[in-house]
């Protein structure tokens, strides 16, 4: 089974309440999630390899460590996930990026591919996906799902803002493979799949449009 890291970083904390709040307008939500992704991109790269190099420091020389070489690529969900993206890139500037387009059937609460463009060489590339809100997993299901059937070898991860534990149970179910990252485990799904308490529709409060 996959592991669940659950954000506990006062920072952390104290930003996503900030954009749960429905009185942040569009301009301090986007900061905030840029911000917030900063902040988690330290925890989902714990594990990455390093090797060892010598160097000269201003006082003589030494041997000292730095990350391998290791290939990543971002892949955001449209359209939110983008919100997440240059928060990460800030730390992982040499990371290639893609894109999934997903919506959400109102009737049925599927996930319905648009939209893909990936790396050339995503297949040698490991992988964090990006969708700020796992609420029916249903868009991360269907990402990740099409990640695989295009031939990524690498790992899979996947970092979220607010999950349900109803999208927390089916990501593992669907991909027992995949870490998962959240910024806050929320209570439950409503009547209409939205993530209580949440934030809202995480797109429409990123880009101003509603």
């Amino acid at each position: 089974m996959s592991k669940v890291t659950i954000m506990d970083h006062p920072l952390i904390i104290h930003k996503i309440s900030l954009i749960r709040d429905k009185k942040t307008g569009s301009k301090e939500f986007r900061e905030l999630v840029k911000e917030i992704a900063m902040l988690m991109c330290y925890e989902a790269t714990r594990d990455l390899p390093l090797k060892e190099i010598e160097i000269e420091t201003p006082i003589c020389s030494t041997k000292t460590k730095v990350v391998s070489g290791k290939t990543l690529a971002l892949i955001p969900i449209l359209r939110a996930g983008l919100g997440m993206v240059d928060g990460m890139l800030s730390l992982i500037p040499s990371a290639k990026v893609g894109h999934i387009g997903l919506y959400r059937d109102p009737e049925t609460f599927k996930a319905v591919k648009y939209f893909c463009k990936l790396p050339k060489d995503i297949e040698k590339r490991d992988i964090i996906v990006l969708d700020p809100m796992l609420a029916t997993g249903s868009s991360a299901i269907s990402a990740i799902t099409f990640l695989k059937e295009e031939g990524c070898a690498g790992s899979i991860k996947l970092m979220c803002l607010c999950a349900a534990p109803e999208g927390v149970k089916a990501m593992q179910e669907a991909h027992p493979d995949v870490d998962i990252f959240v910024g806050a485990l929320d209570e439950k799904l409503n009547d209409h799949k939205y993530i209580v308490p949440g934030l809202g529709d995480a797109g429409d409060r990123i880009f101003g449009t509603k």
